[in-house]
Protein backbone atom coordinates (compact mmCIF):
# COMPACT_ATOMS: atom_id res chain seq x y z
CA UNK A 1 0.00 0.00 0.00
CA UNK A 2 1.33 3.43 -0.39
CA UNK A 3 -0.45 7.23 -0.93
CA UNK A 4 -1.96 8.11 -3.77
CA UNK A 5 0.28 10.90 -4.88
CA UNK A 6 3.47 8.62 -4.83
CA UNK A 7 1.76 5.80 -6.41
CA UNK A 8 0.80 8.77 -9.25
CA UNK A 9 4.34 9.69 -8.95
CA UNK A 10 5.42 5.90 -9.82
CA UNK A 11 2.94 5.31 -12.55
CA UNK A 12 5.64 5.73 -15.15
CA UNK A 13 3.50 5.28 -18.45
CA UNK A 14 5.27 6.26 -21.68
CA UNK A 15 5.78 9.91 -21.76
CA UNK A 16 3.13 11.77 -23.60
CA UNK A 17 0.65 14.78 -23.20
CA UNK A 18 -1.82 12.79 -21.73
CA UNK A 19 0.82 10.21 -19.34
CA UNK A 20 -0.41 11.98 -16.17
CA UNK A 21 -4.15 12.19 -17.06
CA UNK A 22 -4.27 8.68 -18.14
CA UNK A 23 -3.08 7.39 -14.77
CA UNK A 24 -5.19 9.79 -12.88
CA UNK A 25 -7.90 7.86 -14.79
CA UNK A 26 -6.73 4.89 -14.13
CA UNK A 27 -6.19 5.00 -10.32
CA UNK A 28 -9.23 6.93 -9.98
CA UNK A 29 -11.28 3.98 -11.04
CA UNK A 30 -9.00 1.47 -9.30
CA UNK A 31 -10.40 3.30 -6.48
CA UNK A 32 -14.19 3.56 -7.09
CA UNK A 33 -13.65 7.21 -6.97
CA UNK A 34 -14.00 10.21 -9.46
CA UNK A 35 -10.62 12.06 -10.54
CA UNK A 36 -11.52 14.96 -7.87
CA UNK A 37 -11.01 12.55 -4.88
CA UNK A 38 -7.46 12.24 -6.16
CA UNK A 39 -6.77 15.85 -5.71
CA UNK A 40 -8.50 16.59 -2.71
CA UNK A 41 -7.41 13.70 -0.97
CA UNK A 42 -3.68 12.86 -1.99
CA UNK A 43 -2.11 12.11 1.10
CA UNK A 44 -4.90 8.69 1.31
CA UNK A 45 -3.71 5.31 1.88
CA UNK A 46 -4.29 2.81 -1.36
CA UNK A 47 -5.91 -1.06 -0.05
CA UNK A 48 -3.79 -2.95 -1.68
CA UNK A 49 -6.47 -4.63 -3.76
CA UNK A 50 -7.13 -1.63 -5.67
CA UNK A 51 -3.33 -0.73 -5.98
CA UNK A 52 -3.15 -4.10 -7.82
CA UNK A 53 -6.05 -2.92 -9.99
CA UNK A 54 -4.00 -0.15 -10.75
CA UNK A 55 -0.83 -1.90 -11.62
CA UNK A 56 -2.46 -4.20 -13.96
CA UNK A 57 -4.28 -1.28 -15.53
CA UNK A 58 -0.91 0.31 -16.14
CA UNK A 59 0.26 -2.96 -17.41
CA UNK A 60 -2.39 -2.88 -20.28
CA UNK A 61 -1.55 1.01 -20.54
CA UNK A 62 1.99 0.96 -21.12
CA UNK A 63 1.28 -1.77 -24.00
CA UNK A 64 -0.41 0.79 -25.82
CA UNK A 65 -4.25 -0.52 -25.23
CA UNK A 66 -6.21 3.09 -24.68
CA UNK A 67 -7.32 4.24 -21.30
CA UNK A 68 -10.86 3.98 -22.72
CA UNK A 69 -10.99 0.32 -23.56
CA UNK A 70 -9.13 -0.60 -20.29
CA UNK A 71 -11.95 1.22 -18.31
CA UNK A 72 -14.70 0.40 -20.79
CA UNK A 73 -15.98 3.87 -20.97
CA UNK A 74 -15.44 6.85 -22.79
CA UNK A 75 -16.99 10.31 -22.31
CA UNK A 76 -18.87 11.94 -25.18
CA UNK A 77 -20.76 15.40 -25.51
CA UNK A 78 -22.71 15.30 -22.04
CA UNK A 79 -22.96 11.37 -21.65
CA UNK A 80 -20.70 8.53 -20.45
CA UNK A 81 -20.65 5.76 -22.76
CA UNK A 82 -19.85 1.77 -22.84
CA UNK A 83 -16.96 1.50 -24.91
CA UNK A 84 -15.12 -2.06 -26.45
CA UNK A 85 -12.71 -3.25 -29.06
CA UNK A 86 -15.27 -3.70 -31.74
CA UNK A 87 -15.89 -0.07 -32.01
CA UNK A 88 -14.26 3.07 -32.26
CA UNK A 89 -13.35 5.07 -29.09
CA UNK A 90 -15.69 8.58 -29.84
CA UNK A 91 -13.50 11.79 -30.35
CA UNK A 92 -14.05 14.96 -28.97
CA UNK A 93 -13.39 16.42 -32.92
CA UNK A 94 -16.66 14.15 -33.70
CA UNK A 95 -18.85 16.30 -31.25
CA UNK A 96 -18.32 18.95 -34.13
CA UNK A 97 -21.38 16.59 -35.78
CA UNK A 98 -23.52 17.36 -32.86
CA UNK A 99 -22.71 20.66 -32.82
CA UNK A 100 -23.52 21.50 -36.37
CA UNK A 101 -26.77 19.19 -36.33
CA UNK A 102 -28.18 21.30 -33.38
CA UNK A 103 -27.73 24.35 -35.44
CA UNK A 104 -28.81 22.84 -38.75
CA UNK A 105 -32.49 21.47 -37.46
CA UNK A 106 -34.94 23.16 -35.26
CA UNK A 107 -35.50 21.61 -32.25
CA UNK A 108 -39.63 20.43 -33.34
CA UNK A 109 -40.13 17.25 -34.47
CA UNK A 110 -37.77 15.25 -37.71
CA UNK A 111 -36.10 11.90 -38.14
CA UNK A 112 -32.65 11.84 -37.98
CA UNK A 113 -30.68 9.07 -39.21
CA UNK A 114 -27.37 8.50 -37.67
CA UNK A 115 -25.26 5.30 -40.05
CA UNK A 116 -22.71 3.15 -38.84
CA UNK A 117 -23.52 4.13 -35.16
CA UNK A 118 -20.59 2.34 -33.42
CA UNK A 119 -21.03 3.23 -29.00
CA UNK A 120 -24.05 5.42 -30.61
CA UNK A 121 -22.42 8.19 -29.48
CA UNK A 122 -24.05 10.81 -32.28
CA UNK A 123 -27.35 9.31 -32.24
CA UNK A 124 -27.57 9.24 -28.53
CA UNK A 125 -26.43 13.02 -28.03
CA UNK A 126 -28.68 13.84 -30.25
CA UNK A 127 -31.10 12.46 -28.91
CA UNK A 128 -30.59 13.47 -25.70
CA UNK A 129 -30.68 17.35 -26.58
CA UNK A 130 -34.01 16.73 -29.27
CA UNK A 131 -36.62 15.01 -27.53
CA UNK A 132 -38.84 15.65 -30.18
CA UNK A 133 -36.39 14.18 -32.78
CA UNK A 134 -37.07 10.39 -33.59
CA UNK A 135 -33.18 8.95 -33.80
CA UNK A 136 -32.16 5.92 -36.13
CA UNK A 137 -28.77 4.62 -35.66
CA UNK A 138 -27.41 1.46 -37.28
CA UNK A 139 -24.39 0.11 -37.57
CA UNK A 140 -23.62 -3.83 -39.64
CA UNK A 141 -21.55 -5.07 -36.80
CA UNK A 142 -23.46 -6.86 -34.38
CA UNK A 143 -21.71 -6.30 -31.19
CA UNK A 144 -21.47 -2.12 -32.06
CA UNK A 145 -25.70 -2.84 -32.53
CA UNK A 146 -25.92 -4.48 -29.02
CA UNK A 147 -23.33 -2.15 -27.36
CA UNK A 148 -25.07 1.17 -28.84
CA UNK A 149 -28.42 -0.38 -27.32
CA UNK A 150 -27.28 -1.14 -23.83
CA UNK A 151 -25.96 2.59 -24.00
CA UNK A 152 -29.14 3.85 -25.45
CA UNK A 153 -31.25 1.75 -22.27
CA UNK A 154 -29.03 2.66 -19.66
CA UNK A 155 -29.73 6.38 -20.65
CA UNK A 156 -33.49 6.30 -21.22
CA UNK A 157 -33.41 7.78 -24.44
CA UNK A 158 -36.62 6.05 -25.66
CA UNK A 159 -36.86 8.22 -28.62
CA UNK A 160 -33.74 6.81 -30.67
CA UNK A 161 -33.93 3.41 -32.30
CA UNK A 162 -30.74 1.32 -32.82
CA UNK A 163 -31.05 -1.20 -35.55
CA UNK A 164 -28.53 -3.74 -37.55
CA UNK A 165 -28.21 -2.29 -40.98
CA UNK A 166 -25.17 -2.30 -43.59
CA UNK A 167 -25.32 1.70 -44.52
CA UNK A 168 -28.51 1.59 -46.17
CA UNK A 169 -29.77 -2.07 -46.49
CA UNK A 170 -32.65 -2.28 -43.70
CA UNK A 171 -34.19 1.01 -45.00
CA UNK A 172 -36.01 0.93 -47.34
CA UNK A 173 -39.01 3.45 -47.81
CA UNK A 174 -37.95 5.50 -44.93
CA UNK A 175 -37.03 9.42 -45.40
CA UNK A 176 -34.91 11.49 -42.67
CA UNK A 177 -34.52 14.82 -42.44
CA UNK A 178 -30.94 15.13 -41.57
CA UNK A 179 -28.78 12.06 -42.18
CA UNK A 180 -25.29 11.92 -40.64
CA UNK A 181 -22.72 9.87 -40.21
CA UNK A 182 -19.17 9.24 -39.32
CA UNK A 183 -17.88 6.71 -41.40
CA UNK A 184 -14.45 4.66 -42.69
CA UNK A 185 -12.22 7.34 -44.14
CA UNK A 186 -8.49 6.27 -43.44
CA UNK A 187 -6.73 5.22 -46.20
CA UNK A 188 -5.45 1.72 -46.19
CA UNK A 189 -1.57 2.32 -46.69
CA UNK A 190 -1.95 5.16 -43.92
CA UNK A 191 1.64 4.68 -41.59
CA UNK A 192 -1.12 5.76 -38.46
CA UNK A 193 -2.46 2.70 -38.32
CA UNK A 194 0.00 0.45 -36.71
CA UNK A 195 0.85 3.60 -34.35
CA UNK A 196 -0.83 4.31 -30.95
CA UNK A 197 -4.07 3.32 -29.69
CA UNK A 198 -5.02 3.44 -33.57
CA UNK A 199 -3.94 -0.47 -33.33
CA UNK A 200 -6.34 -1.25 -30.69
CA UNK A 201 -8.88 -0.37 -33.00
CA UNK A 202 -11.45 -2.09 -35.11
CA UNK A 203 -9.81 -1.72 -38.36
CA UNK A 204 -13.49 -1.74 -40.02
CA UNK A 205 -14.25 1.40 -38.41
CA UNK A 206 -11.12 2.96 -39.95
CA UNK A 207 -10.07 1.82 -42.98
CA UNK A 208 -12.04 3.08 -46.58
CA UNK A 209 -9.71 1.60 -49.84
CA UNK A 210 -6.88 3.21 -50.87
CA UNK A 211 -7.74 6.50 -50.70
CA UNK A 212 -10.18 6.65 -47.74
CA UNK A 213 -13.11 7.43 -49.64
CA UNK A 214 -14.85 4.45 -50.68
CA UNK A 215 -17.82 4.89 -47.59
CA UNK A 216 -18.43 8.51 -48.26
CA UNK A 217 -18.68 7.65 -51.83
CA UNK A 218 -21.16 5.01 -50.95
CA UNK A 219 -23.18 7.38 -48.84
CA UNK A 220 -23.39 10.08 -50.86
CA UNK A 221 -24.17 8.34 -53.80
CA UNK A 222 -27.40 6.65 -51.80
CA UNK A 223 -28.35 9.06 -49.55
CA UNK A 224 -31.01 10.98 -51.52
CA UNK A 225 -32.98 8.18 -51.70
CA UNK A 226 -33.64 8.73 -47.85
CA UNK A 227 -33.67 11.88 -47.76
CA UNK A 228 -37.01 14.00 -47.92
CA UNK A 229 -36.74 17.35 -49.92
CA UNK A 230 -34.70 20.19 -48.31
CA UNK A 231 -33.07 17.40 -46.27
CA UNK A 232 -29.18 17.50 -45.37
CA UNK A 233 -26.53 14.99 -45.41
CA UNK A 234 -24.13 15.79 -42.84
CA UNK A 235 -20.26 13.64 -42.90
CA UNK A 236 -17.30 13.60 -40.91
CA UNK A 237 -13.92 13.05 -42.95
CA UNK A 238 -10.41 13.04 -42.24
CA UNK A 239 -8.16 16.18 -42.05
CA UNK A 240 -7.32 15.99 -45.90
CA UNK A 241 -10.19 15.25 -47.83
CA UNK A 242 -13.05 18.19 -47.25
CA UNK A 243 -12.40 19.48 -50.82
CA UNK A 244 -12.76 15.69 -52.20
CA UNK A 245 -16.02 15.24 -50.23
CA UNK A 246 -17.57 18.44 -51.22
CA UNK A 247 -16.92 17.55 -54.92
CA UNK A 248 -18.81 14.02 -54.35
CA UNK A 249 -21.87 16.35 -52.95
CA UNK A 250 -21.97 18.53 -56.03
CA UNK A 251 -21.86 16.20 -58.29
CA UNK A 252 -24.62 14.12 -57.00
CA UNK A 253 -27.32 17.09 -56.92
CA UNK A 254 -26.30 18.87 -53.26
CA UNK A 255 -26.70 22.42 -52.50
CA UNK A 256 -25.40 24.70 -49.64
CA UNK A 257 -22.37 22.24 -49.90
CA UNK A 258 -20.08 23.56 -47.39
CA UNK A 259 -16.82 22.08 -44.87
CA UNK A 260 -16.87 23.12 -40.66
CA UNK A 261 -13.47 23.15 -39.21
CA UNK A 262 -12.87 21.19 -35.88
CA UNK A 263 -10.42 21.95 -32.96
CA UNK A 264 -7.37 21.57 -34.37
CA UNK A 265 -8.32 23.89 -37.25
CA UNK A 266 -9.09 21.21 -39.87
CA UNK A 267 -11.98 20.96 -41.88
CA UNK A 268 -13.20 17.74 -40.19
CA UNK A 269 -17.10 17.66 -41.71
CA UNK A 270 -18.87 19.03 -44.55
CA UNK A 271 -22.88 19.08 -45.46
CA UNK A 272 -25.07 19.67 -47.96
CA UNK A 273 -28.81 19.46 -48.59
CA UNK A 274 -31.30 18.35 -51.51
CA UNK A 275 -32.80 20.73 -53.48
CA UNK A 276 -36.89 21.59 -52.27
Amino acid sequence: MTIIASLLRAADLPDSPTARLDAELLLAAALGKPRSFLHTWPERIVPSEAALTFASYLQRRRGGEPVAYILGQQGFWKLDLEVAPHTLIPRPDTELLVEAALELLPATPAKVLDLGTGSGAIALALASERPGWKVTAVDRVLEAVALAERNRQRLHLNNATVLSSHWFSALAGQRFQLIISNPPYIPSSDPHLVEGDVRFEPASALVAGVDGLDDLRLIVAQAPDYLDAGGWLMLEHGYDQASAVRDLLLTRGFENVHSRIDLGGHERISLGCLPC
